[in-house]
């Protein structure tokens, strides 16, 4: 979003990309009829999207913080018990 709103510039986009790249990112595969229940239950308990609210279900599930600059994400995380790091 920020390369189409001409925030990020092309060397800044690849730059970011190889950071992204060094992350020790694991995939988490869960996804069954009671993990998707819980997603449902809280988009609606926090007026979350479902994007929003599978983050926020992970954490929980998996006893993690959460990094976000999203106010609806924070407010719902620290309600729900769980640590949140912001700049915003």
């Amino acid at each position: 979003m920020a390369q189409r709103r001409k925030r990020l510039g092309e060397a800044e986009r690849m730059r970011l990309m190889e950071l992204y790249r060094r992350l020790p990112i694991r995939t988490d595969m869960a996804l069954d009829s009671d993990i998707l229940w819980r997603l449902h239950t809280l988009a609606i308990e926090y007026n979350l999207s479902a994007y929003d609210a599978a983050y926020l279900e992970l954490a929980q599930r998996r006893g993690l913080g959460l990094a976000t600059v999203d106010r609806t994400l924070r407010f719902a995380a620290q309600r729900a018990g769980i640590k949140v790091t912001s700049q915003g």
